[in-house]
């Protein structure tokens, strides 16, 4: 039996040595060279094309490259797994796509907080007048998601000396950082939040949750980070609220369209960072132990790890 890679839009080269590396003797292909399908047991994925997962008859576990799950959601035809003799499906946890994220907020939020933003467009006028020195007690950091990556981000966060808060969808606490959940203390956790960090798993209930509604909830100048989704934002809506003058700034790794258009508004706005889906990305390296873990599993008739619940969406 063998596994294949389904991903368009990514090299698959590391991938496939990183696994070989460990295992020599896997038979491992890549769509749409992975004739005859009936030998496919499990596949990676990221943005397949629609139904082509249904074309595999003895496939027993779909595996999502990343942390995410909405691109395989996007597939009206994905295989059900709650259905008997469907697919499971699972997603990879990395332990370096969870430090590479910590790292990637620490820093976007240092640039802010220490307004750094501020000085960039300043020097395009040769300014030289230092700003006062902001204070970590009036800036408490708002995380939206307090999963793997939300609970660790928190963690380091608050170890550099930031209050913090999380908002999740039901109440869990992460290691003493205060938390929100459920959307009856929405608006406490975005009242208290002058720099607000999205991290949601992206849902129906999540899509567009940054609009306009929110944005006002947050106090004055709040400044934005958005490395969940590009469809948790509402991008017209964050236009509104920066020429306003309510939000004081972005953040942004991800985009409702990737590559960010050549033409799109936020390429030119002097408030919004651009980056190009980099916050975290996963390490083949790393996630080839746990492949190989699951597929043992998967021959084995074990658990497997990491598996998803579709009706959660995560």
């Amino acid at each position: 039996m063998a596994i294949t890679f389904i991903c368009p839009q990514r090299d698959t080269t590391p991938w496939v040595k990183a696994l070989n590396a460990l295992d020599p003797q896997l038979d491992i292909r890549v769509w749409p060279h992975d004739h005859p399908k009936q030998a496919i047991e499990l596949a990676l994925t990221w943005a397949h094309p629609p139904g082509v997962l249904r074309e595999y008859p003895n496939l027993s576990c779909i595996c999502s490259m990343g942390a995410g799950i909405d691109h395989l959601l996007a597939d009206p035809l994905l295989p059900d797994p709650s259905l008997p003799g469907n697919p499971e499906i699972v997603r990879l946890v990395d332990r370096e796509l969870i430090r590479s994220m910590s790292e990637y907020l620490l820093l976007a939020v240092l640039y802010h907080f220490r307004q750094f933003d501020v000085y960039q467009t300043r020097k395009q006028h040769k300014d030289w007048h230092p700003l006062l020195p902001p204070e970590k007690e009036a800036c408490t950091i708002g995380i939206m998601g307090m999963g793997q990556l939300g609970g660790a981000a928190a963690i380091t966060l608050s170890a550099a000396g930031f209050n913090v808060c999380g908002w999740r969808n039901s109440p869990e606490k992460k290691q003493g950082i205060p938390s929100f959940h459920g959307r009856d203390q929405l608006d406490d956790f975005l009242s208290l939040s002058r720099i607000l960090i999205c991290l949601l798993p992206l849902t129906q209930k999540t899509r567009h949750i940054l609009n306009l509604d929110t944005f006002s909830k947050l106090p004055p100048n709040a400044y934005l980070i958005n490395v969940g989704r590009g469809g948790h934002l509402k991008e017209p809506d964050l236009l509104t609220a920066l020429d306003a003058g309510h939000l004081s700034g972005a953040c942004l790794d991800v985009f409702q369209t990737e590559p960010l258009p050549a033409d799109h508004p936020f390429w030119q706005h002097p408030k919004i960072m651009v980056t190009p889906h980099i916050s975290s990305q996963t390490d083949p390296i790393s996630v080839a132990p746990q492949i190989l873990e699951n597929l043992a599993r998967l021959r084995t008739g074990k658990p497997l790890l990491n598996r998803v619940n579709i009706k959660k969406e995560y």
